[in-house]
């Protein structure tokens, strides 16, 4: 992942580089200087380019490398997600969220099956509670963090979790007795 990124970053500041040649004659005259007397070097008159360009290119470059370094640092430090909800207790917690949610989520699978034009009102309302009990659950999720981990605000989660699942068996079984009942006065009726 680090090396994608470092990748990324020199792909991002390709042609910003300053890859100019030297000037004719630069290493001539730097060989005489490392072998002239200070005497010598007083005399000699060092050739410069005629025109000076101002090139911001290359403070613009450590610039920017510089900020993509915070940037690359920045995101692999705040990339450790921190476990939010019950998670955030215990590894037991964790588990008890993962149960409820993937109960919840079976739940409401099979309340989407059961929806039909004679039931649908019953659905939505199931859907519409739901929805509150969520958003409650929401609320209690803040209230976990800024309570220090309570074991009253965990106890008002798992009942939530409790609670949104009562809802849906509820209708779920409300609407199965509605069929069989439906099934029933039909076939008395043929």
């Amino acid at each position: 992942m680090k090396n994608d990124d470092i990748n990324i970053l020199f792909k991002d500041l390709e042609g910003q580089f300053d890859l100019a040649e030297t000037p004719d004659g630069h290493t001539k005259r730097f060989m005489k200087k490392l072998t002239a007397t200070p005497a010598s070097l007083e005399n000699q008159q060092v050739q410069t380019p005629s025109t000076k360009t101002i090139n911001l290119w290359k403070p613009l470059a450590i610039v920017a490398s510089i900020a993509a370094c915070f940037a690359i640092v920045f995101s692999v430090w705040n990339h450790t997600p921190t476990p939010q909800g019950l998670a955030a207790v215990s590894p037991e917690m964790e588990k008890t969220e993962t149960f409820f949610t993937a109960t919840i989520a079976q739940e409401l699978r099979t309340l989407k099956t059961l929806e039909n034009p004679q039931t649908k009102a019953l659905v939505d309302d199931a859907l519409e509670q739901i929805t509150i009990l969520e958003s409650e659950h929401q609320k209690l999720e803040g209230d976990l963090a800024e309570s220090g981990y309570d074991k009253r605000v965990i106890y008002a989660m798992i009942n939530n979790f409790q609670n949104r699942i009562d809802v849906l068996q509820t209708v779920i079984e409300t609407i199965s007795e509605l069929e069989t009942l439906k099934n029933m006065t039909n076939e008395t009726t043929i």
